[in-house]
């Protein structure tokens, strides 16, 4: 009893510490981020079975715990179909037709007591290092402040006194802007409900693949359905922004997954998170919380670019001059695009 009750304390040290050890203290360490194939890169991609690829500290670390734990999970669940197979066919009655009368084991009862306790502890180590990284805020170099409205999102620089309205572009924008309004009208005016839809689906998707050029109004860019907004926000790449999030209406939820960051936007409170990108790109995300009718209208489009081009962004848009300010951006994230947009089919 007493040597199995060692055993048991030295394989839990040494789950302790491996838990201790494998995560960084600092959550803003420079890290080497993970890519896989399998993921999309500030937008999720056809066939997708794991997380957005990281571009934060934060969701480095988010994405490296969300895999330690699938392998802690995969293998107690194989553990568990092994010791099943192996008492299915031990112990059944052709092979034991004499069953056992033991009914106490001592060494074996405190075995599963502790060693699913350890491995619990061994989980909260890396989850409550997580957890104090996410809500210890590093000192600032901008902060931004994001309204949820129904349907749609504004975001204010406080230091650059500017303010930013961000409307999601639909079918009925990309038809009239390729049409024309007249065209538009004449095209459509017979049609409604789902009708409607699927014509209007029909007549924008090769835009929406990338099959051809979006109309000349959204600029050089690519357009991702349900994704693309009008105007889209910018931050230097290698700056620590604070975000405080609140919202005119009802509950909302500004979340990025390639940042690692998803907070909610509360009536009447200001919430707030941090974020640090280390990658230039563009970098889409959702409200994350069922907030009405248009709830999935509410997207969120970040370019993460240089100083120098983020400053020239800054310019324009204190000069109300919102075409150059989206011609910045996407010439600022040009040579990044075709790896943050998922390819056509």
């Amino acid at each position: 009893m007493k040597r199995n009750a060692l055993l048991l304390m030295a394989v839990g040290a040494l789950v302790l510490a491996a838990g201790l050890l494998s995560w960084p203290v600092d959550g803003l360490a420079q890290v080497v981020h993970t890519e896989h194939l399998n993921a999309g890169t500030g937008q999720p991609i056809q066939g997708q079975v794991t997380l957005q690829n990281p571009v934060t500290p934060i969701a480095e670390e988010i994405n490296r715990f969300h895999a330690w734990v699938n392998k802690v999970i995969i293998g107690i669940a194989a553990f568990v179909l092994i010791l099943l197979a192996y008492v299915t066919f031990k112990f059944n009655e052709r092979a034991n037709p004499q069953p056992s009368r033991v009914t106490h084991n001592a060494g074996l009862e405190v075995a599963w007591t502790v060693i699913p306790i350890l491995i619990l502890v061994t989980i909260s180590i890396p989850s409550f290092r997580l957890l104090f990284n996410q809500y210890s805020f590093p000192k600032p170099d901008l902060t931004i402040k994001a309204y949820g409205n129904a349907w749609f999102w504004e975001h204010e620089y406080p230091d650059e006194k500017i303010k930013i309205t961000s409307s999601m572009i639909t079918d009925e924008d990309v038809a009239k802007a390729k049409f024309g309004d007249a065209d538009y009208n004449k095209r459509y005016a017979g049609l409604a409900g789902i009708a409607r839809f699927k014509a209007l689906y029909a007549d924008t998707d090769p835009v929406w693949r990338g099959l051809e050029k979006a109309p000349a109004r959204f600029g050089d860019g690519r357009l991702v359905r349900q994704l693309s907004v009008d105007n889209e926000i910018a931050i230097p790449v290698g700056k620590v922004v604070h975000l405080l999030i609140t919202s005119n209406d009802v509950i909302h939820s500004w979340t990025i997954p390639s940042f690692g960051s998803k907070m909610q936007a509360v009536p009447g409170r200001v919430t707030a998170t941090w974020f640090r990108a280390d990658k230039i790109g563009v970098y889409y995300g959702q409200c994350s919380v069922l907030c009405g009718k248009d709830h999935s209208s509410m997207p969120i489009a970040v370019r993460v670019v240089s100083d120098q081009n983020y400053a020239a962004w800054v310019a324009a848009v204190k000069a109300r001059d919102l075409n150059k300010a989206r011609s910045v951006l996407q010439q600022a994230t040009a040579g990044t695009e075709a790896k943050t947009f998922a390819a056509a089919d």
